[in-house]
């Protein structure tokens, strides 16, 4: 297991507790980072990690190459038509194969654990880390991705790197059945669907995570063109330096 790898697995484990729902959606900037319009700076748009899938009446979930394929189609359109309203000068990294494509592909699933982690242990109040504090606020934001990012694909070619990540798991009928039953017995809370979203910005020289937007129950069905432009308008709000507003 290689060092990504392991870090990934340990970032698994640190967060592995269901994000509580007071905390399903913030959003975070490092300390002193700001992207004024116009600056210039040139950030590379790598392609979206989508995975989507059903959720079976035991709440597993179950992938469909079908509707991940559909909503990566649908969100790399919807995110082409928002570009522009992001500011500077966007560029699509360019196709990897081989290791390059290895090596993305476990930035992203770091991405995503460091997200997780984030909203578990610094947006969530009561599970704050000591080292995510100042005077007991919450006025930390220092994650990072690694310098490993600025040997992605393109990387050598942009000031900053924009990871999005989406999972979605639409509730089988038996699940939703189960919901309805649990809400008529004892009062247990069973929760049919997922729909998760992060958006990150890094700094490629240094891997340190700059903007996030992090939200454990995202609008819109990526499976439809009008649903995608919902998702990548959420995805991308409060982006910094830009004028896009979720719904």
């Amino acid at each position: 297991m290689n060092t990504i790898a392991r870090i990934v697995a340990a970032l698994a484990l640190f967060a592995v507790s269901v994000v509580p729902a007071a905390a399903q959606e913030q959003s975070a900037v490092r300390q002193g980072f700001e992207l004024a319009p116009g600056s210039n700076k040139r950030i590379l748009l790598f392609r979206p990690s989508v995975s989507v899938g059903s959720q079976s009446t035991g709440g597993m979930y179950e992938p469909n190459a079908e509707w991940t394929e559909l909503a990566r189609a649908n969100l790399q359109a919807s995110l082409e038509e928002l570009q522009a309203r992001l500011g500077n000068q966007v560029i699509v990294a360019p196709e990897a194969y081989g290791e390059d494509a290895r090596a993305l592909n476990e930035h992203m699933a770091l991405f995503a654990a460091v997200s997780r982690a984030v909203i578990e242990y610094q947006f969530f109040v009561g599970n704050r880390l000591p080292t995510k504090k100042r005077d007991n606020e919450a006025d930390i934001f220092d994650w990072s991705l690694g310098d490993g990012v600025r040997n992605l694909p393109g990387a050598q070619d942009a000031d900053y790197g924009l990871f999005i990540y989406t999972r979605d798991a639409y509730g089988s009928t038996g699940r939703k059945i189960l919901q309805i039953a649990a809400a008529l017995g004892p009062g247990i809370a069973v929760k049919s669907g997922e729909h998760i979203g992060y958006a990150g910005l890094v700094d490629l020289r240094t891997g340190d995570l700059l903007w996030l937007n992090a939200d454990g129950a995202m609008g819109g069905d990526v499976r439809d063109k009008e649903g995608s432009e919902k998702r990548a308008r959420q995805l991308l709000e409060d982006f910094p330096g830009s004028d896009i507003e979720g719904e």
